[in-house]
Protein backbone atom coordinates (compact mmCIF):
# COMPACT_ATOMS: atom_id res chain seq x y z
CA UNK A 1 0.00 0.00 0.00
CA UNK A 2 1.54 3.15 -0.95
CA UNK A 3 1.92 5.99 1.67
CA UNK A 4 0.59 9.64 0.97
CA UNK A 5 3.22 10.87 2.84
CA UNK A 6 6.27 9.17 0.80
CA UNK A 7 4.96 9.55 -2.46
CA UNK A 8 3.99 13.19 -2.02
CA UNK A 9 7.16 13.89 1.00
CA UNK A 10 7.81 18.04 1.17
CA UNK A 11 11.30 17.84 -0.94
CA UNK A 12 9.63 15.62 -3.83
CA UNK A 13 6.91 18.44 -3.96
CA UNK A 14 9.40 21.52 -3.92
CA UNK A 15 11.58 19.83 -6.31
CA UNK A 16 8.42 19.28 -8.59
CA UNK A 17 7.82 23.49 -8.06
CA UNK A 18 11.42 23.86 -8.76
CA UNK A 19 11.86 21.79 -11.74
CA UNK A 20 8.76 22.63 -13.68
CA UNK A 21 9.01 25.37 -16.05
CA UNK A 22 5.74 27.35 -16.56
CA UNK A 23 5.03 29.90 -19.64
CA UNK A 24 6.52 33.24 -18.41
CA UNK A 25 3.86 35.85 -17.75
CA UNK A 26 4.84 39.78 -19.31
CA UNK A 27 4.99 40.55 -15.50
CA UNK A 28 7.74 38.51 -14.31
CA UNK A 29 10.10 40.25 -16.74
CA UNK A 30 8.99 43.77 -15.97
CA UNK A 31 9.16 42.92 -12.36
CA UNK A 32 11.71 40.65 -11.88
CA UNK A 33 11.20 38.37 -8.47
CA UNK A 34 13.33 38.70 -5.29
CA UNK A 35 12.95 37.18 -2.07
CA UNK A 36 12.88 38.67 1.16
CA UNK A 37 13.37 37.23 4.50
CA UNK A 38 10.30 38.18 6.27
CA UNK A 39 6.69 40.01 5.85
CA UNK A 40 7.50 43.88 5.14
CA UNK A 41 9.61 45.78 2.58
CA UNK A 42 10.64 49.14 2.07
CA UNK A 43 8.63 50.99 -1.00
CA UNK A 44 11.28 52.91 -2.68
CA UNK A 45 10.40 55.58 -5.48
CA UNK A 46 13.48 56.34 -7.89
CA UNK A 47 11.96 59.91 -8.21
CA UNK A 48 12.57 62.46 -10.70
CA UNK A 49 15.23 61.92 -13.72
CA UNK A 50 16.20 65.56 -14.18
CA UNK A 51 19.06 66.43 -12.03
CA UNK A 52 19.17 69.51 -9.48
CA UNK A 53 21.13 72.15 -10.30
CA UNK A 54 24.23 72.71 -8.25
CA UNK A 55 24.93 76.17 -6.96
CA UNK A 56 28.35 77.92 -7.73
CA UNK A 57 30.08 78.80 -4.66
CA UNK A 58 33.21 80.88 -3.27
CA UNK A 59 36.27 79.17 -2.25
CA UNK A 60 36.67 78.00 1.35
CA UNK A 61 32.43 77.99 1.68
CA UNK A 62 30.44 74.89 2.72
CA UNK A 63 28.58 72.80 -0.09
CA UNK A 64 25.12 73.27 -0.12
CA UNK A 65 23.08 70.58 1.34
CA UNK A 66 21.25 68.79 -0.93
CA UNK A 67 17.98 67.41 -0.32
CA UNK A 68 17.05 62.98 -1.46
CA UNK A 69 14.28 63.25 -4.06
CA UNK A 70 13.68 59.18 -3.52
CA UNK A 71 10.98 58.50 -0.57
CA UNK A 72 10.75 55.07 1.18
CA UNK A 73 7.75 53.27 3.33
CA UNK A 74 7.68 50.11 4.62
CA UNK A 75 4.72 48.09 3.40
CA UNK A 76 3.62 44.04 4.64
CA UNK A 77 3.19 41.72 1.78
CA UNK A 78 0.50 40.00 1.02
CA UNK A 79 -0.96 36.37 1.80
CA UNK A 80 -1.72 34.34 -0.75
CA UNK A 81 -2.89 30.65 -0.14
CA UNK A 82 -5.15 28.46 -2.86
CA UNK A 83 -5.64 24.64 -1.75
CA UNK A 84 -7.67 21.65 -3.47
CA UNK A 85 -8.91 18.16 -1.58
CA UNK A 86 -7.95 14.90 -2.99
CA UNK A 87 -11.25 12.81 -2.83
CA UNK A 88 -11.53 9.89 -0.67
CA UNK A 89 -12.54 7.67 -3.61
CA UNK A 90 -8.87 8.79 -5.84
CA UNK A 91 -7.13 8.60 -1.79
CA UNK A 92 -8.15 4.56 -1.98
CA UNK A 93 -7.04 4.24 -5.40
CA UNK A 94 -3.87 5.46 -4.95
CA UNK A 95 -3.15 4.01 -2.05
CA UNK A 96 -4.16 0.96 -3.83
CA UNK A 97 -3.40 0.89 -7.31
CA UNK A 98 -4.15 -2.01 -9.56
CA UNK A 99 -1.02 -1.35 -11.74
CA UNK A 100 2.43 0.89 -11.65
CA UNK A 101 1.15 2.60 -14.82
CA UNK A 102 -2.27 3.14 -12.41
CA UNK A 103 -0.20 4.41 -10.07
CA UNK A 104 1.90 6.72 -12.33
CA UNK A 105 -0.84 8.17 -13.57
CA UNK A 106 -2.94 8.91 -9.63
CA UNK A 107 0.58 10.60 -9.00
CA UNK A 108 0.60 12.87 -11.59
CA UNK A 109 -2.81 14.13 -11.56
CA UNK A 110 -1.86 15.13 -7.89
CA UNK A 111 1.44 16.88 -9.38
CA UNK A 112 -1.41 18.76 -11.72
CA UNK A 113 -3.06 19.95 -8.87
CA UNK A 114 0.75 21.18 -7.36
CA UNK A 115 0.82 23.19 -10.35
CA UNK A 116 -2.60 24.49 -10.67
CA UNK A 117 -1.81 25.61 -7.47
CA UNK A 118 0.89 27.28 -7.75
CA UNK A 119 0.05 28.67 -10.77
CA UNK A 120 -3.22 29.99 -9.03
CA UNK A 121 -0.98 31.70 -6.41
CA UNK A 122 1.15 33.42 -9.50
CA UNK A 123 -1.83 34.52 -10.87
CA UNK A 124 -2.66 36.37 -8.31
CA UNK A 125 0.73 38.01 -7.81
CA UNK A 126 0.60 38.71 -11.66
CA UNK A 127 -2.37 40.37 -11.09
CA UNK A 128 -1.32 42.91 -8.84
CA UNK A 129 1.64 43.89 -11.28
CA UNK A 130 -0.59 45.12 -13.64
CA UNK A 131 -2.91 46.35 -11.70
CA UNK A 132 0.18 48.70 -10.03
CA UNK A 133 1.21 49.46 -13.41
CA UNK A 134 -2.13 50.22 -14.95
CA UNK A 135 -3.19 52.21 -11.69
CA UNK A 136 -0.49 53.06 -9.43
CA UNK A 137 -2.28 50.66 -6.89
CA UNK A 138 -2.77 47.56 -5.51
CA UNK A 139 -5.90 46.52 -3.98
CA UNK A 140 -6.60 44.06 -1.83
CA UNK A 141 -10.93 43.06 -0.73
CA UNK A 142 -10.67 39.35 -0.78
CA UNK A 143 -11.78 36.97 2.21
CA UNK A 144 -12.38 39.65 4.81
CA UNK A 145 -9.80 41.85 3.66
CA UNK A 146 -11.58 45.52 4.11
CA UNK A 147 -10.77 47.17 0.58
CA UNK A 148 -6.92 47.68 1.19
CA UNK A 149 -5.56 49.86 -1.27
CA UNK A 150 -1.87 50.20 -1.58
CA UNK A 151 -1.63 53.75 -3.25
CA UNK A 152 2.23 53.93 -5.10
CA UNK A 153 1.79 57.56 -5.32
CA UNK A 154 1.77 58.21 -9.34
CA UNK A 155 1.42 61.96 -9.73
CA UNK A 156 -1.70 63.48 -10.36
CA UNK A 157 -0.62 64.89 -13.90
CA UNK A 158 0.70 61.41 -15.32
CA UNK A 159 -2.65 60.68 -15.14
CA UNK A 160 -5.62 61.35 -17.64
CA UNK A 161 -8.58 60.10 -19.38
CA UNK A 162 -9.65 59.88 -23.26
CA UNK A 163 -11.90 58.54 -25.24
CA UNK A 164 -9.76 57.07 -27.98
CA UNK A 165 -12.86 55.20 -29.76
CA UNK A 166 -13.93 59.07 -31.14
CA UNK A 167 -13.15 59.32 -34.32
CA UNK A 168 -12.16 62.75 -33.51
CA UNK A 169 -9.76 62.15 -30.87
CA UNK A 170 -6.17 63.67 -32.15
CA UNK A 171 -4.32 60.56 -30.52
CA UNK A 172 -0.91 61.69 -31.53
CA UNK A 173 -1.09 64.68 -30.40
CA UNK A 174 -2.25 63.78 -26.79
CA UNK A 175 0.69 60.78 -26.83
CA UNK A 176 3.27 63.34 -27.40
CA UNK A 177 1.48 65.50 -24.88
CA UNK A 178 1.82 62.96 -22.30
CA UNK A 179 5.12 61.64 -23.32
CA UNK A 180 6.26 65.46 -22.55
CA UNK A 181 4.82 65.30 -18.99
CA UNK A 182 7.51 62.41 -17.92
CA UNK A 183 11.03 63.35 -16.93
CA UNK A 184 12.62 61.40 -19.72
CA UNK A 185 11.30 60.30 -23.03
CA UNK A 186 9.21 57.17 -22.59
CA UNK A 187 10.32 54.14 -24.11
CA UNK A 188 7.66 51.77 -24.39
CA UNK A 189 3.74 51.69 -24.62
CA UNK A 190 1.38 49.14 -23.06
CA UNK A 191 -2.36 48.46 -23.68
CA UNK A 192 -4.76 46.16 -24.84
CA UNK A 193 -5.87 44.75 -28.31
CA UNK A 194 -8.98 46.38 -28.07
CA UNK A 195 -7.25 49.92 -27.30
CA UNK A 196 -4.90 49.30 -30.40
CA UNK A 197 -7.49 48.69 -32.87
CA UNK A 198 -9.37 51.55 -31.60
CA UNK A 199 -6.04 53.66 -32.85
CA UNK A 200 -6.19 52.09 -36.05
CA UNK A 201 -9.72 52.80 -36.45
CA UNK A 202 -8.81 56.73 -35.74
CA UNK A 203 -9.60 59.48 -38.47
CA UNK A 204 -6.10 61.14 -37.62
CA UNK A 205 -4.28 57.56 -37.95
CA UNK A 206 -6.22 56.58 -40.81
CA UNK A 207 -4.89 60.04 -42.27
CA UNK A 208 -1.30 59.31 -41.57
CA UNK A 209 -1.73 55.65 -43.26
CA UNK A 210 -3.37 57.30 -46.52
CA UNK A 211 -0.11 59.83 -46.62
CA UNK A 212 2.22 57.48 -46.13
CA UNK A 213 0.95 54.90 -48.44
CA UNK A 214 0.46 52.15 -45.86
CA UNK A 215 -1.57 49.01 -44.98
CA UNK A 216 -2.79 50.06 -41.60
CA UNK A 217 -1.19 47.19 -39.48
CA UNK A 218 0.22 46.92 -35.85
CA UNK A 219 3.30 46.92 -37.35
CA UNK A 220 2.98 50.28 -39.38
CA UNK A 221 1.55 51.81 -36.33
CA UNK A 222 4.42 51.43 -34.83
CA UNK A 223 6.38 52.70 -37.71
CA UNK A 224 4.06 55.43 -37.87
CA UNK A 225 4.62 56.46 -34.08
CA UNK A 226 8.05 56.81 -34.24
CA UNK A 227 8.33 59.26 -37.15
CA UNK A 228 7.22 61.36 -34.52
CA UNK A 229 9.41 60.04 -32.03
CA UNK A 230 6.80 58.26 -30.00
CA UNK A 231 7.31 54.65 -28.20
CA UNK A 232 6.21 51.37 -30.16
CA UNK A 233 2.72 49.85 -28.78
CA UNK A 234 3.03 46.46 -27.19
CA UNK A 235 -0.86 44.55 -25.89
CA UNK A 236 -0.90 42.36 -23.08
CA UNK A 237 -4.16 40.30 -23.30
CA UNK A 238 -3.79 37.50 -20.85
CA UNK A 239 -6.83 36.00 -19.02
CA UNK A 240 -7.29 34.37 -15.66
CA UNK A 241 -10.53 32.88 -14.08
CA UNK A 242 -11.76 33.74 -10.50
CA UNK A 243 -13.99 31.79 -8.40
CA UNK A 244 -16.72 33.60 -7.50
CA UNK A 245 -18.56 33.44 -3.85
CA UNK A 246 -21.63 31.02 -6.11
CA UNK A 247 -18.69 28.95 -7.05
CA UNK A 248 -18.86 30.16 -10.49
CA UNK A 249 -15.40 30.68 -12.90
CA UNK A 250 -15.56 34.59 -14.39
CA UNK A 251 -12.83 35.60 -16.45
CA UNK A 252 -11.22 38.24 -16.05
CA UNK A 253 -7.94 40.02 -17.58
CA UNK A 254 -4.56 40.97 -15.64
CA UNK A 255 -4.19 44.00 -17.77
CA UNK A 256 -7.41 46.26 -17.80
CA UNK A 257 -8.99 46.58 -21.27
CA UNK A 258 -9.29 50.41 -21.28
CA UNK A 259 -5.75 51.58 -19.93
CA UNK A 260 -2.54 52.16 -21.85
CA UNK A 261 1.13 53.06 -20.02
CA UNK A 262 3.72 54.93 -21.01
CA UNK A 263 7.06 53.93 -19.39
CA UNK A 264 10.83 54.07 -19.70
CA UNK A 265 13.45 50.97 -20.39
CA UNK A 266 13.83 50.70 -16.49
CA UNK A 267 11.66 47.59 -15.39
CA UNK A 268 9.11 49.51 -13.42
CA UNK A 269 9.51 47.68 -9.83
CA UNK A 270 10.30 44.21 -8.80
CA UNK A 271 8.00 41.38 -7.37
CA UNK A 272 8.33 41.01 -3.62
CA UNK A 273 8.10 37.54 -1.93
CA UNK A 274 8.51 36.80 1.52
CA UNK A 275 8.76 33.83 3.86
CA UNK A 276 5.07 32.03 4.08
CA UNK A 277 4.21 30.28 7.53
CA UNK A 278 4.34 27.42 6.36
CA UNK A 279 8.07 28.22 5.31
CA UNK A 280 8.49 29.21 8.55
CA UNK A 281 7.77 26.02 10.26
CA UNK A 282 9.85 24.17 8.06
CA UNK A 283 12.74 26.25 8.33
CA UNK A 284 12.03 25.93 12.51
CA UNK A 285 12.51 22.47 11.85
CA UNK A 286 15.92 22.57 11.36
CA UNK A 287 15.72 20.43 7.51
CA UNK A 288 18.05 21.89 4.98
CA UNK A 289 16.76 19.12 2.81
CA UNK A 290 15.03 21.49 0.40
CA UNK A 291 14.60 24.47 -1.62
CA UNK A 292 11.89 26.58 -1.41
CA UNK A 293 11.11 29.13 -4.18
CA UNK A 294 8.76 32.13 -4.43
CA UNK A 295 5.83 29.88 -3.81
CA UNK A 296 5.66 27.23 -1.24
CA UNK A 297 3.41 23.81 -2.11
CA UNK A 298 2.67 21.01 0.07
CA UNK A 299 0.07 17.78 0.02
CA UNK A 300 -0.86 16.91 3.57
CA UNK A 301 -3.53 15.12 5.15
CA UNK A 302 -6.00 16.02 8.39
CA UNK A 303 -9.43 15.29 9.52
CA UNK A 304 -10.50 12.07 10.37
CA UNK A 305 -14.06 12.31 9.02
CA UNK A 306 -14.10 13.18 6.43
CA UNK A 307 -10.82 12.04 5.53
CA UNK A 308 -8.90 15.04 4.61
CA UNK A 309 -5.76 14.91 1.75
CA UNK A 310 -5.01 18.32 0.20
CA UNK A 311 -2.91 20.08 -1.99
CA UNK A 312 -1.78 23.86 -1.18
CA UNK A 313 0.40 26.27 -2.42
CA UNK A 314 1.37 29.64 -0.95
CA UNK A 315 3.07 32.54 -1.22
CA UNK A 316 3.53 36.28 0.78
CA UNK A 317 3.58 38.57 -2.29
CA UNK A 318 3.52 42.23 -3.51
CA UNK A 319 5.24 44.80 -6.18
CA UNK A 320 7.19 47.20 -5.23
CA UNK A 321 6.75 50.69 -7.96
CA UNK A 322 10.37 52.81 -7.23
CA UNK A 323 9.25 54.12 -11.41
CA UNK A 324 6.04 55.82 -9.98
CA UNK A 325 7.43 58.80 -11.14
CA UNK A 326 8.28 57.91 -14.45
CA UNK A 327 5.39 56.37 -15.76
CA UNK A 328 1.95 58.01 -17.16
CA UNK A 329 -1.45 55.93 -16.96
CA UNK A 330 -4.28 57.08 -19.39
CA UNK A 331 -7.69 55.65 -19.21
CA UNK A 332 -8.65 55.93 -22.83
CA UNK A 333 -11.84 53.90 -23.48
CA UNK A 334 -15.04 54.08 -22.43
CA UNK A 335 -16.07 51.28 -19.58
CA UNK A 336 -17.35 48.28 -20.97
Amino acid sequence: MANIAELFSQKNVLDYVNNRQAPALLGETLFPARKVQGLEFDILKAGTRIPTIASVHAFDTEAEIASRVASRSAQELAFIKRKIQLKEKDLIALRNPRTAEEQRFLEQEVYNDVYTMVSSVNARVEKMRMEVLANGTVTLDENGLDDLVVDYGVPADHKATADFSSASTDIIGLLTDWASKLDTMPTRILTSAKVRNAILQNAGIKGYFKDAGLLPTAGTLNQVLQQFGLPPIATYDAKYYKENAQGKLVKERYFPENKLVMFGSENPGESIFGVTPEESRLVSGGSNDYKVGNVIAMVYESNLDPVGTWTKAAGTALPSFPEADNVFQATVLPEG
